[in-house]
């Protein structure tokens, strides 16, 4: 099972025929400007085409706090995603309350997992929708 770093390297080494089929669903990879170092920090995560745009979810398991990649595209919403082959920049924004509900659903329908992740924790878990730049 590919996971972390390990997940990175082979998806951009194959463009995504390694690691954008993942346990019965789809990654891509985003990568975000650490709010703190500047630096570069690309993460796998599950995501859904929602119209143009992509969805992912800042659940970390159902942890009381948000995953890292989340906090920093909080700072700056200027993100890379690489979806299979086609690698391009995106603006990040929260899904809208109103958007929102047929979102999660969407999502888990990809991964079911997210409701169990939701009740685990008092934090409300955000959908994120990466808008295509360009």
């Amino acid at each position: 099972m590919l996971f972390g770093e390990e997940h990175v390297r082979r998806y951009r080494e194959t463009d995504g025929d390694e690691g954008h089929d993942w346990q019965g669903t789809t990654t891509l990879l985003l990568t975000t400007t650490g709010r703190k170092s500047g630096k570069e920090y690309t993460t796998p995560l599950i995501y859904q085409r929602y119209g143009d745009d992509y969805l992912v979810v800042a659940s970390k398991g159902g942890d009381p706090n948000p995953p890292d990649w989340y906090l920093n595209l909080q700072a700056n919403p200027e993100v890379g995603v690489q979806v299979k082959g086609d690698k391009f920049h995106a603006r990040a924004r929260n899904a809208t309350p109103s958007e929102k509900p047929d979102m999660w659903r969407v999502m888990t329908q990809a991964w079911p997992d997210y409701d169990n992740y939701q009740k685990r924790t008092s934090r409300e878990i955000p959908v994120v929708v990466l808008e295509r730049q360009g």
